[in-house]
């Protein structure tokens, strides 16, 4: 079985996310969501999330495509959430460049077989979360 993650805040569900799950799914057998905490969305977003972690897993769980929902580490780039789910590849949302760049770098400190994939933004971003 490949499992797949992908990483996000989720604050508020929308198709954007959902088009997500879906090319992610498409990727792999399982798809795992590793929610961001929200000290770590505060840290990355100047504020903290508008639904608290145990809501925002919640409405992930309802999500038809989303396997399991874990909550990611507290501190950024430790990502000890890849160690616990052991994931054969990382679907990252089109605008998540910086992630990409310290997922690269930790990938390759750790000789992890990890492989990354970038989404193709849905409707170029018009349902992005910082929209909403």
């Amino acid at each position: 079985m490949k499992k797949v993650v992908v990483f996000g805040i989720f604050d508020g569900l929308h198709d954007g996310h959902r088009d997500l799950f879906k090319q992610a799914r498409e990727l792999g057998d399982e798809l795992i969501v590793i929610v961001g905490r929200d000290e770590v969305a505060e840290k990355l977003k100047g504020k903290r999330p508008k639904y608290t972690e145990a809501e925002r897993i919640a409405m992930l769980q309802k999500e038809p495509l989303v396997d399991s929902t874990v909550l990611g580490d507290t501190e950024l780039s430790t990502y000890t959430v890849l160690v616990q789910c052991n994931p054969d590849m990382i679907c990252l949302g089109y605008d998540q460049q910086e992630l990409h760049d310290d997922l690269k770098k930790w990938i390759a400190q750790t000789g992890k077989n990890i492989k990354l994939y970038r989404a193709k933004p849905y409707q170029d971003g018009a349902l992005h979360s910082s929209n909403l």
